[in-house]
């Protein structure tokens, strides 16, 4: 989950200044469970537990279901987030012009997708899983969701900017994770972020997160499959190429040739050894971030 300074984040850090509320996203780490059970662990009445899941799923921290089990009906709950990501105010941030574009994750212009593979809308699968050519589908472009086990994706990002703007700083964050037979939460793969053609550098995803059902993942897809991934922030500038702060390369912006009218931006699931691989790209109405791919271009 990735969180600032502003109102928007305020829910979440109000519900974490809980003793109560920390330990019972410490009981959900392990496995689900319902509120009797969070109850007699915690020495609660059921009552009260239920107040303090109300508060930490209002902040998009924990997701539940309904379960009838021997007639009676369970309220089951279970994590929705696993990481936490805080972006800190900068003030020379406010004195800074910026461009932001958001591009929908299946308006990509070239890819390559290997089986276990597959592309879907937020209303259903385009075509069927592991046949790549779905993925020349005209539907596509309302994809909220895409993964392969080898290959990648590419995307067209347009330069706005006047030939007497200069840019000082590339963001592009996005929703991505490992691609597993079904779901392996230890599934490393080896991901590769390259602008113009320029390998900016390679991040590990830990997994294919499937445990619990991501925050915008619709209720219909199925359980068995991708729920959500991680939020990646990835920054270019002079300084080099980063990821969530941890720098990645000494590739800088004068080395991906930023002064075009259009940038090409590819996300590759690197070909590796056995129980290694894939990739899942998750965009609006999938996973725990309401959002596609998204750009800031900082300039003077």
């Amino acid at each position: 989950m990735y969180l600032t300074t502003d109102a928007n984040s305020l829910l979440v850090y109000e519900a974490l200044a809980s003793e109560v509320r920390l330990k019972i996203i410490d009981l959900l780490d392990k496995r689900e469970m319902h509120i009797k059970e969070l109850a007699a662990e915690l020495y609660l009445s059921s009552a009260i537990v239920s107040s303090h899941v109300s508060k930490l799923q209002k902040a998009g921290l924990v997701s539940s279901r309904m379960k009838r089990i021997d007639g009676a009906t369970y309220k089951y709950c279970s994590l929705s987030a696993n990481y936490l990501q805080i972006k800190l105010s900068n003030s020379r941030d406010i004195a800074r012009k910026v461009m932001e574009l958001s591009i929908p994750i299946g308006h990509y212009t070239d890819f390559e997708a290997a089986p276990t593979c597959g592309i879907a809308t937020r209303e259903k699968i385009i075509g069927y899983y592991d046949d790549p050519r779905y993925f020349l589908d005209p539907e596509r472009i309302h994809a909220g969701i895409l993964w392969f086990s080898k290959g990648y994706v590419e995307y067209k990002i347009p330069n706005y900017l006047a030939q007497d703007q200069v840019v000082k700083e590339i963001e592009i964050s996005m929703e991505i994770s490992s691609e597993a037979p079904h779901i392996n939460e230890k599934w490393p793969s080896d991901i590769t972020f390259t602008l113009n053609g320029i390998a900016l550098g390679v991040w590990t995803s830990p997994g294919d997160f499937g445990k619990t059902k991501g925050r915008f993942t619709p209720a219909w897809w199925h359980s068995d499959v991708n729920q959500y991934g991680m939020m990646k922030v990835l920054r270019i500038h002079s300084g080099g190429t980063y990821i969530d702060g941890q720098q990645i390369s000494d590739i800088t912006l004068e080395d991906v040739m930023w002064n075009t009218d259009q940038w090409s931006f590819r996300i590759t699931a690197e070909t590796a050894g056995r129980r290694r691989g894939g990739l899942t790209v998750f965009g609006r109405g999938f996973g725990n971030y309401d959002q596609d791919i998204f750009i800031r271009v900082y300039y003077e």
